[in-house]
C-alpha cells in the first residue's frame, strides 16, 4: 500500500502483514494467540503507555510482562481485542493523516456527551462501534 511505504513507522507498515480487514482471518489469528511483542510494538507505534494499553485489554502490565518472559502468547480473547485495536488505529491513522491526530480525536468528547471515544476501547464491541464511526467520517456521513 502506498501509505505504508510513505510512512515507515505507520501502523500499516508495522502491522501490514496481519490480515485485519478480514474478520475470519482476524479471528483465526486471535485463536492461535498473539505474541506479546505485538503488544509492545503497537504501544510504541501509537504513543500509548504500556500500562494504559494493558488496561484496555483488561490485563495488567505485569501480566503482559510475564507472558513476554515466559514466551507465552496472549489468550484468544485478548488477542482478538488487540487485533481489533490495531485495525481501528490503522483506520484512524489513514482517516486523520497521522496517529497523533487520531489520538487527539479519541480524547475529544462525543457531541453533546461527556464520554470520549477512548472510553469505548475496553471492549471489542466498543471498538466495532468506533470503527463504524470512522467509516461514517471517511465517507462524510453525518455522525
Amino acid at each position: 500500500m502506498a501509505i505504508a511505504t510513505a510512512i515507515p513507522n505507520s501502523i500499516l507498515a508495522k502491522f501490514g502483514n496481519l490480515d485485519l480487514n478480514n474478520n475470519f482471518a482476524l479471528v483465526f489469528l486471535a485463536r492461535k494467540g498473539i505474541e506479546p511483542k505485538v503488544f509492545y510494538d503497537f504501544a510504541g507505534t501509537i504513543n500509548m503507555p504500556e500500562k494504559t494499553l494493558a488496561e484496555l485489554l483488561n490485563l495488567s502490565s505485569r501480566t503482559i510482562s510475564n507472558y513476554k518472559a515466559l514466551q507465552k502468547n496472549l489468550e484468544p480473547a485478548q488477542s482478538e481485542h488487540l487485533l481489533k485495536l490495531i485495525s481501528l488505529f490503522g483506520k484512524g491513522e489513514v482517516i486523520f493523516g497521522n496517529i497523533n491526530e487520531f489520538n487527539y480525536w479519541l480524547q475529544k468528547p462525543f457531541w453533546n456527551a461527556r464520554e470520549k471515544p477512548i472510553d469505548w476501547l475496553n471492549t471489542p464491541g466498543g471498538i466495532d462501534l468506533l470503527t463504524e464511526e470512522l467509516d461514517r467520517l471517511a465517507y462524510a456521513y453525518t455522525v
